[in-house]
């Protein structure tokens, strides 16, 4: 099936995009793999840019817009389909604990006098006073630019007049009167039931595995209906997106829960949004206060704890005493999609046909209208809002300046003077002889390959990688993904444009996990801009105590790999047989192992590996267990093609020194081996000749 766009995610926002992308007149199917599980419906559907106090400008300005537009939005949802939303502009009451009181009176200035009127003449107003309000500079579209709400400090009296029941610990607060809210479960079902009734192909229950692409262009996804194209694509999948793009989004838990206003209240006790110190209320009108949330980083562990909803208790009784006699109506939790700098990445990708709408984590539903109407303008009529800008995904990714200065760091220099490679452009041509490395038609000029792990620090990293002269480092995919120790901030720690990445599967144990991976380190690599690296090293290894690859495994993902578009190096035992059932199947290149990974045993299978290099069709490169420069020149002087050294390397008491060690052992194995070794005899020969010598 083919449609003009491809939305992968069945939340709130991309219900919205599709909605808004069909009422422009494109053909739009939405993949949602479960529907019930998006964060739209563990969320208390706040709509807070003022009370939230967001700090960031952009993202207050992109909050700030969308909040506005949510009255007409809604209203023409429910006049599509005749349902209601529940938006309700109640206002939001933010109270004030004695302990925060300084904090409190100041937060909805922002920095300084972001406001229209200084702290002074703020502190000396009467309570229920405005602070600042101004009109939008047209019926249309509101400023985006000044933090133009009204908002009201309200004294102790004045808060306890304006809302009964309040803790007697309250001293203040804050009134902030354009929030609104609106019932996040009810919008749900409004979002899906509007797109169908518009014409959107809803496909419930549909799993996005890999995106496929070509040339800097997504061909299509794979999922477990098969394969789905489109001409553009939309990435919206929350919390998940991770595991489709290499893109800094995780999961954040949130826990919630709802209590039932007794029926022998006459009316609702609460009649607006308290908004508190680590806690919210929301009254809803059917007799539910929506009480949250906690904020977990727990990845993707489900269920509510004790200790999350007693933390939610105590904080809400504390803030509204009476709550404690109310009976508990529902549990639940949820996942929030959070960015490390907590704003959305949205907008233009490494794809030109695929669009990021992701990372929204607690605004997801009040940004739903202002994400649809941006990125609608920006698919459909090729125009983008400068807005935007603020939240590519390429804020990520800058280099910083150490980058630059590894090239030339001190490490690389002994007694002030720079170490140069043996072989470089200025050398005699008699040792410019050797032909380059080729794999699968790309040209290295070092043999040499290096990783990222089991170094003590980036810098330490950074600058054994500069010393090694290598241009191919292999990054081990979930590591990277997981922010494991050491390869926090990888992405941004090496050059990408004068290193070839090569992902690998490092941690996979069977060969449906390793295949996963792949697909992952294939778009890793695109972000970095290598947008046509299709490389990965295969690693399917699930023994975990020595650590040796599965052959059966390995086989079965080569095999598939293959047939996706991938440039497969596997990893595997010294066995001449695999080597070649893998070079059959496609294989760029066989990488038998010297001895169990990380052992530092050096050559132990010297004589397999000779029969693999005899009978290779492809370059043969010798990985793991190398511990020494003088092995690593034993391996190249076999006729290995290359090599891959890490441990030696990161674990050596000097690596940067270790590293250029090995450089030069390998480029003096290959060279031995091209210049061809002296033949071996049983008897001694002498090197001075016997002839024309001096006698007595």
């Amino acid at each position: 099936m083919t449609s003009d766009i491809l939305i992968i995610g069945g939340g709130v926002i991309g219900l919205a995009i599709a909605i808004e992308l069909k009422l422009r007149g494109a053909h739009v199917t939405v993949l949602c793999r479960d529907f019930q599980a998006a964060a739209t419906h563990a969320a208390a559907g706040m709509l807070a840019p003022d009370a939230e106090n967001i700090p960031d400008e952009a993202m207050y300005s992109l909050c700030w817009r969308s909040r506005s537009l949510y009255p007409d939005w809604t209203r023409k949802l429910e006049d599509l389909i005749g349902l209601n939303t529940g938006y309700r502009p109640c206002g939001i009451l933010a109270p004030i604990y004695e302990e925060s009181r300084g904090a409190g009176e100041q937060r909805s200035r922002g920095a300084g006098e972001q406001r229209s009127r200084g702290a002074g003449e703020q502190r000396s107003r009467g309570a229920g006073e405005a602070i600042s309000s101004s009109s939008p500079l047209s019926p249309s579209f509101p400023s985006p630019h000044a933090r133009e709400s009204p908002a009201y400090w309200l004294d102790r009296a004045a808060i306890h007049q304006y809302q009964s029941g309040l803790g007697d610990e309250v001293v203040g607060g804050w009134w902030y009167p354009e929030d609104a809210q609106v019932d996040n479960r009810a919008l749900a079902h409004v979002l899906w039931t509007a797109a169908e009734s518009v014409g959107v192909e809803l496909k419930d229950g549909i799993t996005v595995e890999a995106f496929l692409q070509q040339q800097g262009q997504v061909t299509g996804v794979q999922t477990n209906a098969g394969v789905i194209r489109a001409a553009h694509y939309v990435l919206a999948t929350g919390a998940w997106s991770n595991e489709l793009l290499p893109l800094p989004v995780r999961p954040r838990k949130g826990q919630m829960l709802s209590l039932r206003v007794p029926e022998f209240l006459p009316e609702l006790p609460l009649k607006r949004i308290l908004f508190g110190q680590d806690i919210y209320i929301v009254p809803r009108s059917e007799r539910a206060l929506i009480i949250g949330a906690t904020s977990e980083d727990v990845g993707f562990t489900p269920h509510n704890t004790p200790a999350g909803i007693q933390s939610l208790l105590q904080r809400a009784i504390r803030l509204y005493p009476q709550l404690q006699d109310y009976p508990i109506q529902e549990f639940w939790w949820g996942f929030r999609p959070t960015t490390p700098d907590e704003l959305p990445i949205l907008g233009a990708s490494h794809c030109p046909n695929l669009t990021f709408a992701t990372g929204h984590y607690r605004n997801g539903i009040l940004l739903a209208p202002i994400t649809a109407v941006l990125l609608a303008d920006l698919i459909w009529e090729q125009k983008s809002d400068p807005l935007l800008s603020n939240f590519h995904y390429s804020r990520f990714h800058t280099q910083p300046s150490t980058s630059t200065s590894m090239l030339t760091h001190s490490a690389n220099f002994s007694n002030g003077h720079r170490h140069h490679p043996i072989v470089s452009s200025e050398n005699p041509p008699l040792l410019t002889q050797d032909s380059t490395l080729v794999i699968a038609g790309k040209t290295f000029q070092s043999r040499l390959m290096t990783g990222t792990g089991k170094y003590r620090s980036i810098e330490e990293m950074q600058q054994s990688i500069t010393a090694s002269g290598c241009q191919i480092v292999t990054v081990a995919v979930r590591r990277v993904q997981t922010k494991a120790p050491g390869h926090e901030g990888l992405a941004e720690a090496l050059d990408w444009t004068k290193i070839w990445m090569l992902p690998n599967t490092a941690g996979c144990q069977t060969a449906d996990e390793a295949i996963r991976v792949a697909r992952l380190g294939r778009e890793m690599a695109k972000l970095l801009g290598q947008e046509d690296n299709n490389f990965v090293k295969l690693e399917v290894i699930p023994d975990p105590k020595y650590l040796l690859p599965d052959p059966i495994g390995t086989l079965e993902a080569a095999k598939q790999l293959v047939k996706e578009g991938f440039v497969v190096l596997p990893y595997i035992n010294a066995d001449p047989m695999l080597a070649k059932h893998l070079e059959d199947v496609g294989c760029a290149t066989v990488m038998p192992l010297a001895s169990p990974i990380g052992s530092g045993q050096g050559l132990k299978t010297t004589a397999n590996i000779q029969i693999i290099i005899e009978n290779a069709g492809v370059p043969v490169v010798v990985d793991a267990g190398i511990g020494s420069p003088s092995e690593a020149a034993q391996a190249m002087e076999l006729g290995a093609d290359a090599l891959l050294i890490n441990s030696a390397i990161a674990l050596s008491q000097n690596p940067a020194v270790m590293a250029h060690a090995m450089n030069l052992a390998t480029v003096a194995g290959r060279l031995a081996y091209l210049a061809g070794r002296m033949p071996i005899k049983d008897y001694a020969s002498a090197s001075s000749p016997l002839t024309g010598t001096i006698t007595s």
